[in-house]
């Protein structure tokens, strides 16, 4: 897992241009399914059939990161930026970032005064992006050109994985671990299906522009037509110091099994399986209520007459920030519930209302 979470993580895909992502999985998984494909949009939809008859069902997670978008070139070579999903924009000054140019990946700052300057400002202020630019080192327009950025060239923030933490406890710390994790999960679970027997058909879709509306997955899921799905993806946790933490989602407190957030109620019949499973399988797990995230999951829930949606949490700290953290064990039990799930199915599964 964590050799796998280096390779994702080092790749950059903001959303729309999730491309390095996409074919890095297609070429990872091309010779572990029956089928792989990229569609219309970019998605990767791969499918392995199981050795006996069972229910069709969906195991999801997203490709893109947070990023930005080149919106316009200074006269000075300075770049101006919009933001490609969501952003505190008060991390944003002195981020080093990846400008993936037309013939190159260049090395960026995003631009802020020298700390010299701070009496001359009210130290307090926040700056709005568009108020910022970033730095490239370029010293005009023309430079910027020919050093191959335009108008639309995204942004992401420099690849960083580091391990960080006790042995017993390793945590990922880097950039687009959501939801490079969930991919990761994904991954792993597929390779170990190679080794066991399982019913009906597992479909791994690896989805676009999630952080931009959930766009790949309603783009995917109406041509799929599964019995049941799952998504993987992080989440915020609530347990540090500040005022607004409840104390709710711990890092390292196991997998989220989510019951609601914005974007899905999670109908009762997946989050019990889920919780059942967990429970006789000693997997560390936490309940997730939490209105200020959504996930594809409710994308999938909503599509055709309805898809039954459960959504498995990897705990995240600074979510959406260049060191966003996560925990190995989370990974690895939130990759076991979701294996668990689908080892547990047979012909006679079902997942009423």
């Amino acid at each position: 897992m964590k050799e796998l979470l280096k390779k994702l993580t080092d790749l950059n895909g903001p959303c729309g241009h999730e491309q390095h992502v996409a074919y890095f999985i297609k070429d990872y998984v091309k010779d572990k399914v029956d089928h792989v494909e990229i569609d219309r949009v970019g998605n990767v939809i791969a499918r392995k059939t199981g050795t006996k008859p069972g229910p069709k069902v969906l195991l999801t997670a997203h490709m893109d990161e947070v990023g930005f978008i080149v919106k316009k070139i200074e006269d000075n070579g300075f770049l101006r930026f919009e933001k490609l999903g969501g952003h505190d924009d008060r991390i944003l000054l002195t981020q080093e970032v990846k400008v993936l140019g037309r013939d190159a990946e260049l090395d960026g700052v995003i631009g802020t005064i020298s700390a010299h300057f701070v009496k001359f400002e009210d130290p307090t202020k926040v700056r709005r992006h568009p108020q910022l630019y970033i730095d490239i080192g370029a010293r005009s327009k023309q430079e910027a050109l020919e050093m191959g950025v335009e108008v639309g060239t995204p942004v992401t923030y420099a690849p960083n994985l580091k391990w960080v933490g006790p042995e017993e406890n390793k945590l990922a710390r880097g950039k687009s671990l959501d939801d490079r994790s969930g991919c990761a999960v994904l991954l792993s679970i597929l390779e170990d299906l190679d080794e066991k027997e399982f019913a009906g058909e597992t479909v791994f879709l690896f989805t676009v522009q999630e952080e931009v509306g959930l766009r790949g997955a309603q783009a995917a899921i109406n041509k799929l037509e599964v019995d049941a799905a799952i998504a993987v993806d992080t989440t915020a946790v609530s347990d540090t110091p500040e005022d607004i933490m409840d104390q709710s989602l711990k890092l390292g407190g196991g997998t989220g099994i989510k019951v609601m957030d914005f974007s899905l109620l999670v109908q009762r019949t997946m989050k019990e399986k889920l919780l059942n499973i967990a429970k006789a399988n000693a997997i560390p797990y936490q309940l997730e209520v939490f209105p200020g995230i959504g996930t594809d999951g409710g994308a999938i829930a909503l599509a055709d007459k309805g898809v039954p949606t459960g959504v498995l949490s990897i705990p995240s700290r600074y979510t959406h920030s260049p060191v966003e953290l996560v925990s190995l064990q989370d990974l690895e039990a939130t990759k076991e519930l979701a294996k668990a799930f689908l080892l547990q199915l047979d012909e006679t599964s079902t997942f009423e209302f």
